[in-house]
């Protein structure tokens, strides 16, 4: 799919951004099997390119493609049944495969059920690892290649490739049911779901390692997550929240590196580059989830979010607002980098002496001694109190924490000011 001007690769193109995680979710549910599933929708597309490239591209290709890899898998079925001799398990398979498949194409007006939420839920069930919960989540509904994980998370190919086939193993192997939750535990496990869209947004808007501050593929994919699982539970305000946040942190992204590549503050940005159709998306989305009534830590740190957006330069930033959203945040997390940027919050509403004295007082400061923001936010109070060889020490600190080189060499010039 490289050639933009093929008609037929752009609309395979286009299916695949919106339709991957849909049929591939059906398919998992229908076999069983993640392998399975994969190998067949890979042989779908294949098969769509030749077909579509001689007949033209059906109006209905989502189901097609369901259809056609429906077929594929039950080849696979028929093929391992002349390879073993389990004969009893095979016949079921075939049977349980052949129970949806259906014998001809669809015409267009087939709608195939979404099993899309089974699949979130089973991606991030608590007995996979969080890093396989953020791998299995790309690679399935994300349709994200192996190869393209790899590099947005500067892994080893093969690395990465081990985590996979272990959270498909241990999937297998422990039974981990395809389903929806129970109404007992479905609030619990949608924090997970939660976290692992917003650790792939995360590592996507301030990359924890490598030569770019952002990664938009990633800040991307975690928003169409984000919008995916808006869809599939549209009254859930915690999801409104996170795609919210996202939406106005990710509205800043064009800002936050200038030409030279040189990492630029919130304080310090051209605001003429935020991205305006986010904010207002963001800011809308904000209101509608706080009117629900069950305000989370999501929705208020996506109301700090657009106090900031709305801002039109930095002097004008309602501090005491973002103030007040800190403390109500602290009053449902624990959280020490929420009690950091309440400090810090401070520090710009009511003087840096007492942000600096927040910050040094706290009582979750030593799970913050290596953190690099910790440093960072420190060195930078010290630093505007004019009390330069204690921001340069801290400053020495945050650089010998970060493993980013945009981040590392911001601290540098930094160093070079003082």
């Amino acid at each position: 799919m490289s050639n933009p001007g093929n008609p037929v690769e752009t609309t395979l193109e286009q299916v695949f951004r919106e339709e991957y995680g849909r049929i591939i979710s059906t398919l998992i549910r229908t076999s069983g099997s993640f392998d399975l599933a994969e190998e067949a929708l890979q042989e779908a597309f294949t098969s769509a390119a030749s077909t579509w490239g001689r007949d033209g591209a059906p109006r209905n290709p989502g189901a097609w493609l369901t259809t056609v890899a429906h077929r594929k898998l039950l080849d696979a079925v028929r093929r391992d049944k002349t390879r073993t001799d389990k004969q009893a398990e095979i016949e079921y398979e075939t049977n349980r495969l052949h129970s949806f498949a259906e014998p001809d194409l669809p015409d267009d007006s087939v709608e195939y059920p979404d099993d899309r939420l089974r699949l979130i839920f089973t991606c991030c069930h608590p007995s996979l690892s969080r890093e396989a919960q953020v791998a299995l989540t790309l690679r399935t509904l994300g349709g994200l290649t192996t190869t393209e994980i790899a590099h947005a998370f500067l892994l080893p190919e093969t690395t990465l490739a081990q985590r996979l086939v272990r959270a498909k193993q241990k999937i297998r192997l422990a039974r981990i049911p395809y389903e929806i939750p129970s109404l007992e535990i479905i609030s619990e496990r949608l924090l997970a779901v939660q976290a692992v869209i917003y650790l792939i947004f995360n590592e996507g808007y301030a990359a924890s390692a490598g030569q770019s501050l952002v990664r938009n593929d990633l800040c991307t994919e975690a928003i169409r997550l984000g919008r995916v699982l808006c869809e599939l539970l549209p009254n859930e305000p915690e999801n409104i929240g996170l795609l919210a946040l996202m939406l106005l942190q990710h509205s800043r992204s064009a800002a936050r590196v200038n030409d030279r590549g040189e990492l630029v503050t919130l304080e310090e940005q051209d605001r003429s580059l935020w991205n305006r159709e986010e904010i207002a998306e963001g800011v809308r989305m904000v209101e509608t989830a706080l009117a629900l009534g069950k305000a989370g830590n999501y929705q208020i740190q996506a109301a700090i979010a657009a106090v900031h957006a709305e801002a039109k330069s930095a002097d004008e930033t309602d501090w005491r607002q973002i103030v007040a959203l800190y403390e109500e945040l602290m009053r449902t997390t624990s959280s020490p980098v929420v009690a950091l940027n309440h400090a810090a919050a401070v520090a710009m509403s009511e003087g840096f002496e007492r942000g600096l004295s927040l910050i040094e007082s706290a009582p979750a400061k030593g799970a913050l001694e290596n953190y690099y923001l910790y440093h960072a936010s420190r060195a930078d109070l010290l630093r505007r109190l004019n009390r330069k060889d204690e921001a340069a020490e801290a400053y020495h600190q945050a650089l010998s924490l970060t493993t980013n080189t945009v981040e590392q060499n911001y601290i540098r010039r930094r160093l070079l000011e003082l």
